[in-house]
């Protein structure tokens, strides 16, 4: 395995920006605790499909696959392309709220060894059709394992049960332990990674463990980091200051400080949704103000995008008015290519540049580097951004406006003292509305998740709507009406020694696999 590396190489592409690599869900199921997840993991699931399934533009997601483990495995979803995929998606979790609820059941321990290894043949299978025909960004899966189980306990059976598989290519294990604890106040919330988790002596590599709180809007970030650019193979952005910049910093004079960073968005385009105030515009309508930051780095000549800082300003010295186009997140760069020492050196500088500027109140006027090739009678548009220190290890970047872009406008001087009965009366008003010291948007809903899965829903709301009048279905039951291959996938190769600890159920579940729109319902189904 890999952790945080992409098989791509050279510059980076839209599509290398943009996309995230295939990833394998499993649910581990216990009781009784399946019966407080359940709700919050299926509507955490579908609102953030809702969201993945309706973004233009590049797709960020390209594969997903849903498997789920109690006394066995069994795969729910085989890989299929995430976007414009709803309905089926849909289908899935409707699939995974049947699931029993109370009771008992006697859990077996291979059954997750066998959904790993299950997923991670399907995933092999399918990129040896899909090759033949188109080639695919990714050759390495990510695989997450959702348990209500002690996390450390996971992470030791895994360890064990897989030590004789081949994981080449898992580019990422990854364990998530949901708490039982549910979130008083929603604040800034995201998952938590265990410190304590130390490398695998077993497999030769890291699983990564992480805690969830056990509530909708904790789940939903965390399926949302799936939508970032989480690719290591080079830094994203070269920041360059001038040597008469920030002298406590100790450098040679003569040549610019060049910070390495990695490129993050901090909230998505409304425009690239369907159906919202911005809608309208699309991916390739010149009038759309897509041209950002996230979209300039990828379509640099070099395989990084420089920003050039040309002067410092005072916090206090800049109009919002004239700040434009999205925000994005700078921080000090996790490239894998770059050694260890450089690595730290780079965070460092970093580090020096944010407690400089909160400490002086600046921020910094930075000049972007041209889009396309310059020529002899012609001078290329640079875009310019402010960039701004945060209490945390990242710097803020907002395009800012330049003299071509402005538009006359007057502004008369606010009075000194208006009328005192106006002052009274919007006093009174002012008085009477509730008081926040923060703005918190996981506080604040627009009805976007219910808006997509409603317009991407089929007529029925499902693809299969005798669900609906159906009971639960309990364990040990698989579906006789599950779609079946087309393609039937390669057997997985038992470990001498161990071949009678594969249950049947593997084959039942790699009959599952199809290739993208080309499965049929078994006709022996209900």
């Amino acid at each position: 395995m890999h952790p945080g590396r992409t098989t791509g190489k050279g510059p980076s592409t839209h599509t290398q920006i943009d996309q995230q690599p295939p990833r394998l869900l499993i649910v581990h199921i216990a009781l009784p605790s399946w019966g407080d997840i359940c709700a919050n993991l299926c509507e955490a699931l579908q609102n953030f499909f809702s969201l993945a399934c309706s973004l233009m533009g590049p797709s960020r997601m390209s594969l997903f696959s849903l498997y789920m483990v109690q006394d066995q495995h069994e795969c729910i979803l085989p890989f299929v392309q995430v976007k414009g995929n709803f309905p089926r998606l849909q289908t899935c979790i409707s699939e995974l709220r049947m699931l029993q609820r109370e009771g008992c059941f006697r859990s077996q321990g291979a059954s997750l060894r066998l959904a790993v290894e299950d997923g991670l043949q399907q995933f092999k299978q399918y990129s040896t059709h899909v090759t033949t025909r188109a080639a695919l960004t990714y050759t390495s899966l990510e695989i997450t394992i959702l348990t209500s189980q002690p996390g450390k306990e996971v992470v030791k059976q895994l360890e064990e049960g897989l030590k004789d598989t081949d994981l080449a290519r898992v580019r990422r294990l990854q364990v998530v332990e949901v708490t039982k604890g549910i979130l008083e106040h929603v604040d800034s919330v995201s998952p938590v990674e265990d410190p304590s988790n130390d490398e695998s002596s077993i497999l030769g590599t890291d699983i990564d463990l992480q805690t969830i709180d056990n509530d909708i809007v904790s789940m939903e970030i965390f399926f949302k980091a799936w939508l970032h650019n989480g690719g290591t193979d080079q830094e994203q952005i070269h920041l360059l200051l001038s040597s008469q910049c920030f002298s406590n910093i100790s450098r040679p004079r003569d040549n610019p400080m060049c910070l390495k960073c990695d490129l993050q968005e901090r909230l998505l385009s409304p425009s690239l949704l369907p159906g919202t105030a911005d809608g309208s515009l699309r991916m390739d309508d010149p009038k759309g103000d897509f041209i950002t930051l996230y979209q300039m780095a990828s379509q640099s000549s070099t395989s990084h995008y420089e920003l050039q800082v040309i002067k410092a300003l005072k916090s206090s010295g800049l109009c919002e008015s004239l700040t434009y186009g999205l925000p994005f997140i700078l921080r000090p760069t996790s490239c894998w290519q770059l050694d260890w020492d450089e690595l730290e050196t780079n965070q460092q500088h970093f580090h020096a540049l944010c407690h400089s500027l909160l400490k002086r109140e600046w921020l910094l006027l930075a000049k972007g580097e041209p889009l396309g090739p310059g020529h002899s009678q012609r001078i290329p548009a640079s875009t310019f951004y402010v960039i701004m220190p945060s209490r945390s290890l990242t710097l803020l970047v907002k395009a800012v406006a330049t003299r071509e872009l402005m538009l006359p406008s007057t502004f008369p001087l606010l009075p000194e003292d208006p009328r005192d009965d106006s002052l009274k009366n919007v006093e009174s008003m002012l008085d009477s509305l509730e008081l926040e010291p923060t703005y918190n948007p996981l506080q604040v809903q627009s009805h976007l998740y219910s808006h997509l899965s409603n317009i991407y829903a089929k007529p029925q709301g499902r693809l299969h709507p005798h669900w609906e009048s159906r009971a639960p279905r309990k364990t040990g039951q698989l579906q006789t009406n599950r779609a079946r291959a087309t393609v039937a996938p390669l057997p997985i190769t038992p470990v001498p020694g161990r071949a009678s600890k594969m249950p049947a159920v593997s084959k039942s579940s790699s009959d599952a696999f199809f290739l993208p729109s080309e499965w049929e319902e078994d006709p022996s189904g209900p």
